[in-house]
């Protein structure tokens, strides 16, 4: 039993190193060098998930390290040699019982967050800013209907001109929205399935062509979060990321007068700028 009992405490020591060495590598906005837990949560939505993800983890971790120690005693109190005249019993009605009420009830204790958390992801709240986002071979365009412009986002593939940006991830024109605000997020595709997610949102939702999706997030850290289209959509795929920046109230409104005037949407919806015609020309 001592021997369990020292197992027992080094699997929970690992535990808890994993996670605080986890929480410690997390990314802020970004994937970073060793990093074995999510990204550092920025929204409400993304701190359900991760504390349903906590709780979850435990739950597992106690099921195993239990059926772990029940094999263990088995093995040594019930092998050939220290039980050579083994038990003849065939049922036991109380251990019957405790084996099918038990798992009910550790469901029903992983199914109440778990709807709850669900219930959250798709009730989206009155939205202060509604953003469309379009997949495209191979990358996003945003429309912001509110402003009534609209502009592309394209990989920056030079690596001289991405600055403090990370490779791959670094885009010409990023997303910009307010801090501690409700932003609506349409997405659709223009010609295949894209998936629009950021995961220190913890918002994935698919860009279908002829359907409108929705999702929700807000912000309340300001900093540039960073993401990918999530769907097998070509041989561009994994060069089409997603680049939000938030920014306070202030910096929004001014980011937003100076978009009207750089990407106004003409009177039939159309854009006035080509970005994408001619980066995608030039490529």
């Amino acid at each position: 039993m001592l021997v369990l009992k020292r197992l027992t405490a080094a699997a929970v020591t690992i535990g808890v190193l994993i996670a605080v060495l986890g929480t410690a590598w997390a990314g802020d906005g970004q994937p970073s060098n060793w990093q074995t837990s999510f990204q550092l949560s920025a929204t409400p939505v993304m701190d359900e998930i991760v504390k349903f993800h906590t709780w979850l983890l435990y739950t597992i971790t106690a099921i195993a390290g239990f059926v772990l120690v029940l094999l263990i005693i088995i093995m040594v109190r019930f092998n050939v040699r220290a039980n050579p005249t083994p038990s003849r019993t065939t049922h036991n009605t109380l251990i019957e019982i405790v084996w099918t009420v038990v798992p009910v009830i550790i469901l029903v204790a992983i199914a109440v967050p778990s709807f709850r958390l669900l219930f959250t992801q798709l009730n989206i709240p009155a939205a202060d800013l509604t953003v469309k986002a379009t997949g495209k071979q191979w990358f996003w365009t945003y429309t912001y209907p509110d402003g009534k412009f609209e502009f592309d986002s394209l990989m920056i593939r030079d690596n001289t001109q991405l600055g403090d940006k990370p490779r791959l991830l670094g885009v010409d024109n990023e997303m910009v929205v307010p801090v501690n605000k409700t932003v609506r997020v349409l997405t659709t595709g223009a010609e295949v399935i894209h998936a629009f997610a950021v995961p220190s949102f913890g918002i994935k939702i698919d860009a279908i062509p002829g359907r409108i999706n929705e999702t929700w997030f807000k912000a309340t850290r300001e900093g540039i979060y960073y993401g990918q289209c999530s769907e097998l959509c070509g041989k561009d795929h994994a060069f089409m990321p997603i680049a939000v920046r938030v920014v306070s109230e202030q910096a929004y409104g001014a980011w937003a007068e100076d978009a009207k005037k750089k990407w106004a949407l003409r009177d039939d919806g159309a854009p006035t700028n080509i970005a994408a015609a001619e980066q995608s020309t030039a490529r």
